[in-house]
């Protein structure tokens, strides 16, 4: 995060959920401290003969409660699940933008494929009807970008935007961007990503993924770090957070949350788990070096817990790599077990995690994982209370990135 303007600093004031445990931040963070596990057989139709049997399904979601139906008919379900979660962050924040400084306020998402399910339906009505039953939406309804433009549009938003298009670590990538955005003078930035990758198409183009896991048992189908360990479970969902200047949002009374401290990225190749440890651990040291901190401040890791061995045992090689003696003794934490793994919506679900886990002072557990089979303090079973002032997420993307972000706990009133 450099060429930032003097004295101003990206902070988090919003936070809005959409997620397989709950919608809205209070819902998934009760969940997610409980260690509450939702992954369970896909229900979505045309999906349940698919060999992919698990999944963290959004069950308790209606879209047309809280999006207007003019809205609703140009989009798929991964833009329902960012505007509204978008809408949550910034009524989180009470954020009011002014109307006479549109140029103030930008939007950034990720995104990993699109809007999958509203491609298919609308090739089904071409291949089965004719051209004249494609509607026109369909040019925009599945392009990677839609959610920021529909964001955009609804609230007003013409500061910077943009689009990460990119595999699960663009979720962490878009905050970084967002944070670049605000300290180089825009006053806030709406940011996050969302996923719907449970559509019969979406499903299809996953089985590609040798990373995938094809367990048939909810309580088996995603054990990172573990013996048993044997893929990882989709998700969808995701979440949107509020940045903001830091100064502005102290000057409006609001509560700063978290501080985006640092921030590293690398590359290292589709499915090249062992060259990931390198990789990873670069990030790390990057993201310490930016938010000038030491090993020994990092109080939590959330991991990018993908559930593959090989990935598994690079991602605690690196922590020892980049953490070196304190790896061993810094609590480690993956909640997404219990959810599944929601792609670009994944990390930044765990960035939510960490700025609640941060306030509330509790180290919520990996849900389903009980022996560990790696040099990690992995917290299992039940939450534990603990100091936190400071917590590094980790992400990987099967397509080879590699993204570590710090955050540093906010000083709420």
């Amino acid at each position: 995060m450099t060429s930032r303007q003097q004295g101003r600093r990206a902070v988090v004031t919003g936070l809005g959920v959409v997620a397989p445990n709950g919608v809205g931040a209070d819902a998934f963070w009760k969940a997610t401290r409980q260690g509450v596990s939702v992954l369970d057989r896909i229900s979505r139709e045309g999906c349940t003969d698919m060999p992919l049997k698990i999944a963290g399904e959004v069950r308790d979601f209606d879209p047309h409660s809280v999006i207007d139906s003019r809205f609703l008919v140009q989009t798929d379900r991964f833009t329902h699940y960012a505007m509204a979660a978008a809408d949550l962050a910034v009524a989180d924040a009470g954020f009011r933008p002014d109307p006479e400084q549109p140029y103030a306020v930008g939007v950034v998402t990720a995104a990993g494929s699109g809007g999958g399910e509203f491609g298919q339906r609308e090739l089904q009505q071409l291949w089965g009807q004719g051209p004249r039953f494609v509607g026109p939406y369909q040019s925009i309804a599945w392009f990677y970008a839609a959610s920021t433009g529909q964001i955009s549009i609804r609230g007003g938003y013409k500061g910077p935007c943009g689009v990460v298009a990119s595999d699960e670590a663009g979720g962490l990538d878009a905050l970084a961007h967002a944070a670049r955005s605000v300290e180089r003078g825009t006053d806030a930035v709406v940011v996050g990503a969302a996923e719907a990758p449970l559509a019969p198409y979406s499903m299809v183009c996953q089985l590609g993924y040798p990373e995938l896991s094809l367990s048939d048992r909810p309580e088996t189908a995603y054990l990172p770090f573990t013996a048993q360990a044997c893929g990882f479970a989709p998700a969808e969902g995701g979440a949107m957070l509020l940045l903001e200047d830091e100064q502005a949002a102290r000057r409006r009374g609001a509560d700063v949350r978290a501080h985006l401290a640092g921030h590293g990225a690398t590359f290292t190749g589709a499915s090249r788990w062992k060259e990931s440890r390198e990789g990873l651990a670069a990030a790390i040291r990057t993201a310490l070096d930016e938010a000038r901190i030491a090993p020994e401040e990092i109080d939590v890791v959330f991991a990018d817990a993908l559930g593959v061995p090989s990935a598994d045992r690079a991602e605690a090689l690196a922590l020892a790599d980049a953490l070196g003696p304190v790896a061993e003794r810094v609590p480690v934490t993956a909640p997404k077990s219990g959810t599944g793994r929601a792609y670009c919506g994944a990390p930044v679900l765990d960035v939510t995690a960490a700025v609640l886990a941060m306030e509330d002072g509790v180290l919520p557990p990996t849900p389903n994982v009980t022996e560990v089979c790696h040099d990690l303090a992995l917290v299992t079973g039940r939450a534990r209370p603990a100091e936190l002032r400071t917590a590094l997420v980790l992400s990987r993307g099967l397509m080879g990135s590699n993204s570590a972000l710090v955050l540093r706990r906010g000083e709420r009133p």
